[in-house]
């Protein structure tokens, strides 16, 4: 079996005691984001398991956008990713 060489850790532990590898991240090609994915980025970020900076670029998302999904999960949960419930945690 060969493991591919990649900067950083392989898997992290969650602080809810789950571990977390880089297969677990969506895909490259992703387009379609839906809640799930977004807070798979957003744990693996937060949790150390890559860089803001490679998730940025690996997913072609603007420093913006990763930013609102950031604050959504800290304010709220990973509820607030929904799309159909986006409205119930914006500012009037």
């Amino acid at each position: 079996m060969y493991l591919r060489k990649v900067e950083g850790p392989r898997s992290v532990t969650l602080s809810d005691g789950t571990i977390m590898t880089r297969a677990d991240l969506p895909s490259k090609k992703t387009r379609r984001w839906v809640a799930s994915r977004k807070a798979a980025v957003v744990r693996a970020v937060t949790a150390g398991l890559i860089l803001r900076k490679e998730a940025l670029e690996r997913y072609a998302l603007s420093d913006e956008e990763f930013s609102e999904w950031e604050t959504a999960v800290d304010l709220y949960g990973e509820a607030a990713l929904k799309a159909t419930t986006l409205q119930r945690y914006r500012q009037p």
